[in-house]
């Protein structure tokens, strides 16, 4: 038998190939069944998004907005739940998730503009809109600026500041982002002390994905909150004529979105004591059917 020199080169990919190919496959690679990725075009570069399509619906689809600094990786559950009888699609804003980063921080009005182009991209004329936090304030700006856009307002909180709550929010905010080695470090200590906090009710696997995606964009990481504290909530919503819904988990600002009872025009506000930010994974159907009542009933 004629002797094969192996280089190191080769050596080291050999061995990698064989590895893997004793790797058993990995369960949280698996594809989500109806759930497509995919880009769109916007304003500041690339625009990630989730979206499920029904075989076929006549009803107004569903564009949901999630919170900051986190990406629509939140929406996953409940995309393949209020996406049977309507298409949902969960784009990630800019600067957040697979999204592109802009070049300065934004402004809640920023993020709508840059949402109503993605409608355009996805030949989007008319959506109901779902917010999530800073999401939330995002449907809300677009409703108020786009009435002709959008149809109806789900949001799940609506957090109303006191100027003094404003003026310190603002200057936490306003402090430079951490770095990564920040991040992480924050992150494990809160998790070795407190556990999984108000997401305590997602299942672990879960909750690790979507502090991983809040972590991908650490530089950024704070960029949502400072356009949040800089967005009068209340002043906007009495400007919104659709209908709204307001959904309020007992989160971290359970007690500040019924400040805005007094605001809302046309529309109520849904308490669900006990439930916290895992709500759309251990919740979904519950939630799936509150919201459907309002979306597809006469505005209630």
């Amino acid at each position: 038998m004629r002797d094969i020199k192996l280089s190191r080169r080769d050596t080291f990919f050999g061995a990698a190939a064989a590895s893997l190919a004793a790797t058993p496959a990995r369960a949280d690679i698996v594809a989500i069944p109806g759930l497509k990725r995919g880009y769109a075009e916007g304003p500041y570069g690339q625009i990630h998004y989730r979206i499920v399509k029904p075989a076929r619906s006549n009803k107004t689809p569903l564009m949901c907005l999630h919170a900051s600094p986190l990406s629509g990786a939140v929406y996953e559950a409940w995309l393949q739940e209020i996406g049977k009888d309507r298409l949902a699609v969960a784009p990630d804003t800019p600067g957040y998730g697979g999204s592109d980063t802009p070049p300065a921080p934004l402004q809640i009005g920023d993020f709508a503009d840059a949402m109503i182009r993605f409608m355009d991209e996805m030949k989007i004329k008319t959506t109901d809109v779902f917010g999530y936090h800073t999401g939330s304030l995002t449907s809300v700006e677009i409703a108020r600026k786009y009435p002709n856009r959008i149809r109806k307002v789900v949001a799940i909180s609506a957090p109303n500041y006191t100027p003094e709550e404003r003026a310190v929010a603002k200057a936490r905010a306003g402090a430079p982002a951490p770095t990564f080695e920040q991040m992480l470090d924050t992150t494990l200590k809160g998790f070795r002390t407190q556990g999984q906090g108000l997401f305590r009710d997602m299942p672990p696997e879960r909750y690790y994905d979507v502090q991983l995606d809040r972590m991908r964009h650490y530089r950024t990481s704070n960029w949502g909150f400072q356009a949040a504290y800089n967005y009068d909530v209340g002043a906007m919503l009495r400007q919104v004529k659709q209908p709204v819904l307001i959904l309020n988990p007992e989160d971290d600002v359970w007690e500040k979105t019924p400040r805005v009872k007094g605001d809302i025009q046309n529309g109520h506000i849904h308490d669900f004591p006990g439930w916290t930010h895992g709500h759309l994974d251990i919740h979904t159907a519950e939630m799936a059917k509150v919201v459907r009542e309002f979306l597809d009933g006469g505005g209630r």
